[in-house]
């Protein structure tokens, strides 16, 4: 999805969840990247004042969802925290996400995670996953090839060995994550809430347990402590805002209409009225091409909320999906209208455009206006460098198109394609422009990692 998990899932070009090219080796491991505005933006809405209680900023912290049934979180390449689907479906509450980031965090504050560091910093998250899993290969096998290939029938146990904490690190964690919650003023109940629901899996073996306890082992003994620090905190039982137990009741319904549309009448009965049902029950109708019954159930949401910009872009998504691409446009634009800051949603609109121009000058360099303002806010996004790829290529531009996939080869860690898409098109662009000076930077940047090798 962007906005509306316009997800990057593999092989499936689901606009809502912006699912877009996963590595091989995520994909192999049943993995992808999500991407959806909404969710993201409830996700560090809970957790802002968290953060600034562990002495950062929120700008600092990205919060990136991964597809896959399993329950885990962990934190890779620096201030990256990675969920789980599979983690959030597992909670049954906002507090109990809030916990688990604030665990998480707790491990960045403790400086538990400087081996990530091998990670490009550069690279799209989709990018850093595939790399995760070749440098847990490499350092679970001893075989530093393997970190190149990251394909191997043991890649989840070399990649939970290599992100896995010692107890210590946990406990230190866990202290830190209470520590960031009672200081942002929260109830600190879901942390131990969540630990306890994973608790029975201590006594199963390895391979019977979730992701994350095989990487942050778990004892009784942590949950009564953690416990018997909330009993005391004086927050026991502060109920969070009103606004984000409804908020965690669509990003549940958004999860499960996208990845599991066919649980959604079973979870989401049509005696269910309530917002977050309709939502699932939308989204579940578009994943299983029932057009106007799609059409029709967010025409439904968006009479009800006019100004939600989440709805105006599921409406445009969908459009888009079923074919009506010209028709989409005006949805994007709406909600790009009512959430200016939304990367995801301006990169769907910008493609919209891009699809529905022909070769309109004015359409595409309305696309490509778009996507400049949504880099800004999505530097680690490769897909809208191939968007501007496209748009420039519509135009005749060649080398300004070639600046573009060559710094989408360097996101995905093709350095040497990417230098030599760079080098071509500096000779061919004026010098000094915008695109020249991208190239020069390209150049640069695969000649110092070639250095530090």
């Amino acid at each position: 999805m962007t906005g509306n998990l316009r997800k990057i899932i593999t092989a499936v070009g689901v606009a809502a969840f912006l699912l877009g090219g996963t590595p091989v080796q995520a994909q192999q491991m049943g993995q992808s990247i999500i991407r959806d505005e909404e969710i993201e933006h409830d996700l560090r809405e809970w957790t802002a004042d968290v953060v600034r209680s562990a002495g950062m900023s929120p700008d600092q912290i990205k919060i990136i969802l991964v597809q896959s049934s399993d329950v885990n979180a962990f934190v890779a390449g620096g201030a990256n925290i990675f969920i789980y689907s599979g983690l959030i479906q597992k909670t049954e509450s906002a507090d109990e996400v809030i916990g688990v980031i604030a665990h998480e965090l707790g491990h960045i504050a403790g400086g538990h995670l400087t081996r990530t560091g091998e990670v490009a910093k550069n690279a799209s998250f989709e990018a850093m996953i595939g790399a995760l899993v070749g440098i847990g290969a490499a350092v679970a096998t001893g075989d530093s090839s393997a970190a190149a290939a990251g394909i191997s029938i043991g890649q989840g146990q070399a990649m939970n060995r290599y992100l896995s904490h010692s107890r210590v690190q946990e406990a230190s964690a866990d202290q830190a994550g209470f520590r960031f919650m009672t200081g942002a003023g929260l109830d600190p109940e879901g942390l131990p809430s969540f630990l306890d629901k994973l608790s029975s899996e201590e006594l199963l073996t390895t391979s019977q347990q979730s992701q994350y306890v095989r990487t942050h082992p778990l004892s009784r003994d942590r949950v009564e402590n953690l416990e018997n620090k909330v009993d005391n905190s004086g927050l026991k039982g502060k109920a969070l805002p009103a606004a984000w137990n409804d908020q965690y009741a669509r990003v549940k319904a958004k999860l499960i209409g996208f990845i599991t549309p066919q649980q959604v009448l079973y979870l989401y009965p049509s005696s269910d009225t309530s917002i977050a049902a309709q939502y699932a029950r939308a989204i579940a109708a578009y994943r299983m091409n029932q057009v106007d019954q799609a059409l029709n159930l967010t025409d439904g949401l968006i009479k009800k909320e006019p100004n939600n910009p989440y709805f105006q872009e599921l409406k445009g998504q969908m459009l888009f999906d079923f074919g009506r691409i010209a028709e989409s446009v005006k949805y994007y634009d709406k909600a790009v209208t009512l959430l200016p800051d939304a990367g995801l949603i301006r990169m769907a609109y910008a493609g919209s455009l891009i699809e529905s121009s022909g070769k309109n000058p004015a359409a595409l360099q309305k696309a490509i206006d778009q996507l400049k303002r949504a880099e800004q806010d999505e530097p680690r996004t490769s897909k809208i460098k191939r968007l501007l790829a496209t748009a420039y290529g519509k135009m005749g531009k060649e080398p300004q198109a070639r600046v573009y996939l060559a710094e989408e080869a360097l996101m995905q860690g093709r350095k040497k394609e990417a230098a030599q898409m760079a080098e071509s098109a500096l000779k061919q662009l004026p010098k000094g422009s915008p695109e020249a000076l991208r190239a020069g930077d390209i150049i640069n940047a695969v000649g110092d990692v070639d250095k530090t090798r």
